[in-house]
Formats: structure tokens, C-alpha cells, sequence
């Protein structure tokens, strides 16, 4: 018998999965996370194959996916992992990255992780992390992110569907505006000081920029608004 899942927004532990192939590293996270009351870390895996396979099993709520692993690796087992059964079954994927070296953290990106962290981060960041991705949340801080997507999509070639590019032309000004900025990897709350809007208006512009565009996440819209050439890498970095 599987224990139900977290459901953003209501109260319960959030259940957790690191996934590295260092002993070290997962051990550490596992029993760092293992001191806040709402987490509980319900298993590790030393890559991918044991990953998707706890998953499965466990049915946790965010996994702390490691991209480089023996055999099968992070971007495969994140594929793996959001591309099958329903969606409320389907654990948040947090990608580990030590940033400069991971070059395949875009490709993670679309086999749909919905952010990145970074092995260095803080306790606090760790948690905050955690918390946003089982919020339903992208982490898409523009120090991270941002940066990661315009460096690996200015570097690599574009293997886009050509439907998000399409159904660019369905977006009203108001809210092909508001996907630039979250390119920028700006927070609702950011975007609506910037527009002076509410941030429930940012949030009903999320909405249907996702629905218009057929995506499941901020994430994704971030890298279809770098694929389409809506925006152009490095040309928004903030002053």
C-alpha cells in the first residue's frame, strides 16, 4: 500500500528521494532534510535505474535528481519518471547541478524537471527549494535558471516542437509580455510590481499562457520562450 502524496497547498510532510551516485552527497542531503518537521525522506538511490524504481514504489512528492549517474542518468530517469502515469502520481523533479560542468541541465529541463539547485546551496536554500517544487512551484531564480537556459540554448541547436512557436501568435501583447519576464526567471509577485498588475492577474496570465501554449509548468514556458526566439539569450540580464 502506497502512502498518499502531499498535496500543494494543504498540510502534511512533504515526501522526498535524493538521487546521487555520491554516498556522501546523498547521505548528506537525506539527513539534512531529515531535520525539518514537514520533510521526511523516504529513500535514496545511487542512479537513475534505482531512482525511477523507488519512485514507482514510493511515490514521493519531490526527488532530488542528480544529472550525472552510472548507467541510467538524471535526464533520462526525470524523463522516465514525467512522461508516464497520471499526473497527480508524478513526483517534482529538482535538479542537482554543480552548475558550470552539468551541460545536459537543459536537456533535463525538457524531459521536465522543474528546477534546478545547486550542490553548494545553504540549508535554508535547500529547504526553501524543496518547499517551492512541492508547492507545484518552479524554481526558476534568475541567478540559476535564467542563466542556464540562455547559456545551453545559445550553445546547443534548437529541436523544438514547432506548435509552442505557433501558438506564440495566440498570446495577447499582455501576456507574450508576461512570458519574456519569466524568462527573466522573474516570481509572480516581481512580474506584477513590474507591470503594476495584482499578482492574482499574473497568476490568471500564467494560466493561459500554459493552456495557449499546451505546457505543464513555468519551466517549460521559460525554455519555449528561449526555443521560439521570443527571447534572445543574454539580451535580458538585469541591470
Amino acid at each position: 500500500m502506497t502512502t498518499p502524496q502531499h498535496t500543494p497547498g494543504t498540510p502534511g510532510p512533504v515526501r522526498i528521494v535524493v538521487a546521487d551516485d555520491h554516498q556522501v552527497v546523498r547521505t548528506g542531503f537525506a539527513a539534512l532534510l531529515d531535520t525539518q518537521p514537514d520533510f521526511t525522506v523516504v529513500g535514496t538511490a545511487s542512479d537513475g535505474t534505482e531512482a525511477v524504481r523507488i519512485c514507482r514504489e514510493l511515490r514521493p512528492d519531490v526527488v532530488l535528481m542528480d544529472v550525472r549517474m552510472p548507467g541510467t542518468d538524471g535526464i533520462e530517469a526525470t524523463r522516465q519518471l514525467t512522461g508516464s502515469g497520471v499526473e497527480t502520481d508524478r513526483p517534482r523533479i529538482l535538479i542537482l547541478t554543480t552548475f558550470d560542468l552539468d551541460e545536459y541541465v537543459y536537456d533535463a529541463l525538457r524531459a521536465g524537471a522543474n528546477g534546478f539547485l545547486l550542490k553548494d546551496v545553504t540549508a535554508e536554500r535547500l529547504f526553501d527549494a524543496v518547499r517551492i517544487i512541492a508547492d507545484g512551484e518552479a524554481l526558476l531564480a534568475p541567478t540559476v535558471t535564467r542563466r542556464l537556459i540562455s547559456e545551453f540554448t545559445r550553445h546547443r541547436p534548437t529541436h523544438a516542437d514547432d506548435r509552442p512557436a505557433a501558438a506564440l501568435t495566440s498570446l495577447t501583447d499582455r501576456e507574450t509580455q508576461v512570458l519574456r519576464l519569466l524568462a527573466e526567471g522573474l516570481s509572480n509577485s516581481e512580474i506584477a510590481v513590474r507591470l503594476v498588475v495584482t499578482e492574482e492577474t499574473v497568476k490568471t496570465h500564467v494560466s493561459r499562457i500554459l493552456n495557449k501554449l499546451g505546457l505543464r509548468d513555468r519551466t517549460q514556458a521559460v525554455v519555449a520562450a528561449y526555443e521560439t526566439g521570443l527571447v534572445v539569450p543574454g539580451a535580458h540580464d538585469p541591470a
